[in-house]
């Protein structure tokens, strides 16, 4: 029974692997798909705006590269050189693709400069504008897909990726908006503007997205709802112990770390705390199927609250 619920385990880890890898591969793809389309988008018409646009979708590609990368690598096994796994290399590839999108910022800034300086008109808009809707359509369905399959595998980098996705197309939408009101008013400055704006809107994300992963490298401990759920698992499983204290979590991209202290009495053999110890962790791996559990049992001595306690508390 133990057996088979392993190998249905490896396989389901497997499948997992499959499924997020072909997503950072098709990622790639896609970006080089939506940076073609919104360079020519650009080249029709020489709206800077657009300009900025295709430059955010340079970095889309090079992100989905290293997300890409950074995929394969925290999938491997444990070794002698990493016993904990490598779950944490996709914060990495997270930490870059903000570090890409501030410097897609400064581009664009710098590119600005020079049509502020002298403004001029945009040539056939609506065929430029069309090519744009397109790709954005594209990123917009991509984005979403990418987001809710890297929450459900708990995937940094496909999470990372596609919320950049999604601010390139809040980006595009508005860049349509801008330039549609540009070409009808006949006011060129518009297309510059429009660019800074498409650049603050970058470099906030991208600060944003840095510090998201710089948080997951620090060894973030769950949510608070996260929490609770764990420590009610523990509670409901722990029939025969005495006490829980010195709950601790943290996250490493897909995996969940959670140790505590167990306290028994003092008489209780090796095996029948054991028993309590596996039945706990049973329990918590089929609520976080990518839990690795720490448990370090105690006798009643070291408990935080009065012997005798009825119920199993936490300090």
């Amino acid at each position: 029974m133990a057996e088979t619920e392993n190998t249905m385990a490896i396989a389901a880890k497997a499948a997992a692997k499959r499924k997020v890898a072909n997503l950072a591969f098709w990622s790639i793809i896609i970006a080089a798909i939506v940076l073609g389309l919104k360079l020519v988008a650009w080249y029709i018409t020489g709206s800077v705006a657009l300009y900025s646009d295709a430059l955010e979708s340079i970095v889309n590609v090079i992100a989905s590269m290293a997300a890409f990368w950074a995929i394969q690598v925290s999938y491997k096994p444990a070794d002698q050189d990493h016993p904990f796994g490598h779950h944490k290399a996709e914060y990495f590839s997270a930490v870059l693709e903000g570090v890409l999108i501030v410097l897609a910022a400064l581009l664009i800034l710098n590119e600005v400069w020079r049509a502020w300086q002298a403004p001029a008109p945009i040539e056939k808009p609506w065929n430029g504008l069309a090519v744009n809707g397109i790709a954005t359509v594209i990123n917009a369905f991509w984005a979403w897909t990418l987001i809710r399959a890297g929450r459900a595998e708990k995937s940094p980098a496909l999470v990372a990726d596609g919320n950049h996705i999604m601010t390139d197309v809040v980006t595009s939408i508005g860049v349509f908006g801008g330039l549609v009101g540009a070409i009808l008013t006949g006011w060129h400055i518009l297309d510059p503007a429009l660019a800074v704006i498409v650049a603050l809107n970058i470099l906030w994300q991208g600060w944003h997205v840095i510090g998201s992963s710089m948080n997951g490298l620090m060894d973030r401990a769950v949510d608070t709802q996260a929490h609770m759920r764990i420590r009610d698992v523990i509670s409901a499983n722990c029939k025969g112990a005495l006490e829980v204290h010195d709950l601790k979590t943290r996250i490493a991209g897909r995996a969940t770390f959670i140790e505590f202290h167990l306290v028994v009495d003092a008489d209780m053999s090796v095996g029948a705390s054991h028993v309590i110890c596996d039945r706990i962790e049973d329990a918590l791996k089929a609520e976080i199927p990518s839990v690795r559990v720490t448990i370090h049992v105690e006798p009643d001595d070291e408990a935080k609250l009065p012997k005798g306690t009825t119920a199993v508390p936490f300090a």
